[in-house]
């Protein structure tokens, strides 16, 4: 029985990944108890208990190394802790940074190094796109006013004000621009990044790097309907084989490590990179649930086990979300606010 550790089980309106990874590892062919790690009491996956066997309260990440990986060490040393699959962008630098020190503790985790972390900044998307062969929209990254209007002025609206990392906007006059760009200044800082709108279908692929160039198989998707904060709500399996053959590509350039999803827009033949996350997306579950148990492989990756290389998977499949609704007792919710656990 492996113990296994999973974040992002904010199953909510703009959901994470967790809920997703947690279903793949209990249809697997491994032995699981699956620890729920979130930081607020209210978060839904903690009363999944169909799923999430346990669940922890984790200090945030902003509160330093130190108190998040004592929190990691206290489960370890009184339930057990084989595993950890973090799944939060905002957690992910300290489950880097941490990793070897895990690990030597009888934690494994299977990440991407610091370097490729960094790739899924919006202003490395040139250099990538460049060495595994597609484009990217027309980008100027900017770090005032005066260079904001000069490169709407160039590129022509609409165009997307994206920060670095976080947030994206599509604005349609000099005005959105400007508050897009002065809301996304006001909370993560410069530099913000103007991109110009490009049309065709969006189109994600999910998958599993193996660290040497390699990986753990690939799943692409065509979102059908998405929700107002960006999320995938309905979606479709494709076999693109120019976007697989790109994020293969991709994984072996850079030597990805760990599980990524890789976004795209494709326009007949051209395929534009928009976004690289270095995690699992909130959808993963769909790779599961046509035959490609991603957060499964990876598990075993991050055991020194032997993953299954195959992804052979149907085009054509729908994925749909939905929500639902669970009854349980108020003690729980109470035992969680005052313990930190349950």
């Amino acid at each position: 029985m492996y113990r296994v550790a999973v974040s992002g089980i904010n199953a909510v309106d703009n959901p994470g990944p967790g809920v997703g990874i947690a279903k793949s590892l209990k249809q697997s062919d491994l032995e699981v108890t699956v620890y729920g790690l979130a930081y607020d009491a209210m978060e839904p996956g903690i009363y999944m208990d169909w799923l999430i066997d346990k669940s922890f309260i984790m200090p945030y990440p902003s509160e330093g190394e130190e108190l998040f990986l004592q929190r990691l060490f206290y489960i370890k040393e009184r339930y057990g802790l084989d595993a950890v699959i973090p799944a939060l962008d905002a957690e992910l630098p300290l489950f880097i940074k941490g990793a070897q020190f895990l690990a030597s503790s009888g934690i494994k985790t299977f990440l991407p190094t610091e370097e490729q972390f960094k790739l899924r900044g919006k202003d490395k998307l040139p250099m990538v796109a460049d060495r595994i062969g597609v484009k990217v929209p027309r980008t100027v990254t900017v770090t005032s006013y005066e260079d904001l209007v000069k490169a709407v002025e160039e590129i022509g609206f609409p165009v997307m004000i994206k920060g670095i990392f976080y947030k994206a906007y599509k604005a349609y006059n000099v005005s959105q621009a400007t508050g897009y760009f002065n809301s996304i200044v006001s909370e993560w800082g410069y530099p913000v990044i103007v991109q110009e709108v490009v049309s065709g279908e969006e189109m994600n692929v999910v998958g599993v790097g193996d660290g040497e160039g390699g990986h753990f198989g690939l799943v692409g998707i065509k979102k059908l309907w998405i929700t107002s904060l960006g999320k995938i709500w309905t979606g479709v399996t494709v076999r693109n084989e120019a976007l697989l053959e790109a994020a293969a590509n991709f994984v072996s350039s850079f030597k990805w490590r760990g599980a990524f999803e890789f976004e795209c827009i494709v326009n007949g033949s051209t395929i534009y990179l928009i976004e690289v996350n270095p995690r699992f997306p909130a959808w993963v579950y769909f790779a599961t649930g046509v035959g490609v148990n991603l957060p499964a492989r990876l598990l075993k990756a991050a055991l020194g086990l032997e993953p299954e290389r195959s992804w052979d998977y149907e085009a054509g499949k729908l994925y749909v979300r939905y929500t639902d609704d669970l009854v349980t007792d108020m003690s729980r919710f109470q035992k969680v606010v005052t313990s930190g656990e349950t």
